[in-house]
């Protein structure tokens, strides 16, 4: 919302949620944990009071107005982190040299990928946790960011250049992704 050369939005805290914020930094905590981020900028305000999170800048510039945009989304991210969770669905596809995928410490060993004899490896970023059942892969987490990566890095442990996608199909996909479900 513009007032007069000021650009606010207002995010409402949900019950169970806390937000405080400290030297720039905001922390949500909720019910599964723990989210922190450095939100410094010079012309950015962010402030809670009465059971919601106010961001606002006094300069009415295009630069300004992305960013208070930005910081809401990436609030409200995180209180949806710490209430109810980010989960990415992927599908593990193969025509003719069945794949092995498993879970070994901090990253996914994926072996046997196109016939080939030596493994490959994305690694799992931050605290998600992935589960691997047959064909399906699930990343779960708090982090938004967290999540999406280690599910960019599955699909791109599989990815060959040079190969058109069409016929050769073999690899790791996101088939979902649980803040974007169609209804």
């Amino acid at each position: 919302m513009t007032i007069a050369g000021k650009i606010e939005s207002t995010i409402a805290i949900p019950g169970g949620v806390t937000v405080t914020m400290k030297d720039g930094a905001v922390t949500v905590k909720g019910p599964r944990g723990e989210l922190s981020r450095n939100f410094a900028h010079p012309r950015v305000n962010i402030a809670i009071a009465e059971g919601e999170v106010t961001v606002s800048s006094e300069y009415p510039r295009i630069s300004e107005k992305a960013m208070v945009g930005t910081y809401v989304a990436h609030v409200n991210n995180m209180i949806k982190g710490v209430t109810v969770g980010f989960t990415y669905n992927l599908k593990v596809v193969f025509s003719h040299f069945p794949m092995k995928v498993t879970v070994k410490d901090k990253r996914v060993e994926i072996n046997n990928y196109m016939g080939g004899h030596a493994p490959r490896y994305a690694n799992i970023v931050g605290s998600c946790k992935v589960k691997v059942t047959g064909t399906d892969v699930a990343v779960e987490g708090n982090s938004i960011e967290e999540c999406g990566q280690t599910a960019a890095n599955l699909e791109k442990a599989t990815s060959r250049g040079g190969f058109d996608k069409r016929t050769f199909q073999d690899g790791i996909y996101i088939v979902q992704k649980s803040h974007k479900v169609r209804e």
